[in-house]
């Protein structure tokens, strides 16, 4: 069951796959969606994945294919080529830049455990320091590590921005340091300095920042002002 938004946006999609044989940009279906944000374009893109309506081919810079329509609508008949053109221009991912040198996880005492470093506060609301090595360590289970290879560290989270991605004050979030992090992932961001945990969309000009709670809006930033230092892969907490 799609939501009216939901079913808007895929038959828009449709319709102009129909009649240029090209996917609309994300700034074409924001203004066609009347939405005042790319970032929501992004979450109904997901919905729209993930219940089987649309699929994105990773390999082709985030190109949108039509797989079905809802009530038995005919799809058109334009051709899986022409559905797979790209669907908004610029690339998809965002390089990390996370200053200083991090500690590596190390394995515990306790066979299928490891100590992550915990790197200090996170902001969900408000920025805070940037991440820094404090010399402590939390243990996780393994398996939230599962990407060999990588650096891991841990945050504790302060605020209530990303209530809505089940993120609360208090909680601790495991974050990998990668080369690159997708588009509609949460991360860890600095701007001018301070950090902060947010939902980021990279577009041709700017970054915004997405949060997940209804009293903070979504914010813009020039891509000099922000640095990506890793992103969102587990969460611990603590009852």
């Amino acid at each position: 069951m799609l939501t009216s938004k939901q079913h808007e946006l895929l038959k828009f999609i449709d319709r102009r796959l129909r009649e240029t044989g090209f996917s609309p940009s994300f700034d074409e279906m924001k203004e066609g969606m009347r939405l005042k944000s790319k970032g929501g374009i992004h979450r109904l893109v997901t919905a729209l994945e993930e219940r089987g309506f649309l699929a994105r081919r990773h390999n082709r810079a985030r190109a949108l294919e039509v797989l079905r329509l809802p009530e038995n609508l005919p799809l058109g008949n334009h051709s899986r080529a022409a559905r797979t053109t790209t669907a908004c221009s610029g690339q998809s991912t965002i390089s990390i830049g996370l200053a200083g040198r991090g500690a590596n996880p190390r394995p515990a005492n306790d066979t299928g455990v490891v100590e992550v470093p915990l790197h200090g506060r996170i902001a969900a609301g408000p920025s805070v320091e940037a991440p820094h090595v404090t010399g402590d360590y939390i243990t996780v289970p393994a398996a939230m590590l599962p990407h060999g290879g990588y650096q891991h560290y841990a945050l504790e989270v302060v605020g209530d921005s990303m209530t809505g991605a089940g993120i609360v004050d208090g909680d601790m979030v495991i974050i990998r340091r990668d080369t690159k992090v997708e588009n509609g992932k949460v991360a860890v961001v600095s701007v001018d300095g301070g950090a902060t945990l947010k939902r980021i969309f990279r577009y041709s000009d700017e970054i915004e920042l997405e949060s997940a709670n209804v009293r903070y809006p979504t914010r813009a930033f020039p891509f000099e002002r922000v640095t990506v230092q890793g992103q969102l892969v587990a969460l611990v907490r603590r009852y």
